[in-house]
């Protein structure tokens, strides 16, 4: 099996932006700077535990966020900007890799090759284009995450926005992130309640290969 692009992949980094300059109360968790995921060490092209967006997610994630604080919440990245190469971590660690140190904490019910198929790891990812973010609220309040009733990257049905098999109270907040994602002009994914992705991309067939890192944009 072999990773095909023909779309445009580029290393040009100027259309991107430091989400953290954008909003500034943005908790970060960068999950494939550690390693913490379901890998299991660190993944190609994450230099540091920052996130990137293009600058159109950015202004509107800034909105939503905005949104968001007036009612008590602030927002908590897993992950956002994704290079190309760590996409491409993904797929050879599916296709070659016999490690199975972290099934039993992200797929526990699952095979390597079904996360592919089922839709929960893409051989190109919308991450690559710059304007999807991986995300969940934090209560101001308790200083705790809300409880959407399943942690990022779990593959599974429970992970899927519309899954009710957990509490009314989980799925009202998964409800909550999502409509407010998409009043700022998000759409969610079918397969995770984390997941959104600016529904006006400003880079809809192009894939990004620069690393995860400040220096990109600073142009060091």
């Amino acid at each position: 099996m072999s990773v095909d692009y023909r779309e445009k992949v580029l290393t040009d980094a100027s259309g991107f932006v430091l989400l953290a300059d954008y909003v500034p109360s943005v908790i970060q968790e960068i999950r494939y700077y550690s390693s913490y995921n379901f890998i299991g060490e660190r993944i190609d092209g994450y230099e540091e535990p920052c996130a990137l967006l293009t600058r159109e997610a950015a202004r509107a994630l800034k909105n939503a966020a905005g949104e968001l604080n007036a009612q008590g919440y602030r927002i908590k990245v897993f992950d956002a900007y994704r290079p190309a190469c760590a996409v491409r971590h993904f797929v050879l660690w599916g296709i070659e890799d016999l490690d199975l140190r972290m099934k039993p904490y992200f797929y526990p019910d699952l095979e390597k090759q079904e996360l592919f198929i089922r839709g929960y790891i893409a051989k190109q990812s919308s991450h690559s284009r710059g304007s999807a973010i991986d995300l969940t609220l934090l209560d101001m309040k308790t200083g705790l995450e809300v409880d959407m009733g399943g942690p990022f990257d779990y593959f599974s049905e429970l992970s899927h926005p519309d899954y009710r098999g957990i509490s009314e109270e989980q799925f009202e907040n998964r409800m909550f992130l999502q409509k407010v994602m998409v009043r700022n002009g998000f759409r969610p994914y079918e397969c995770e309640w984390w997941h959104f992705m600016l529904d006006n991309e400003p880079y809809p067939d192009t894939y990004f290969e620069f690393p995860v890192s400040t220096k990109v944009l600073k142009g060091i």
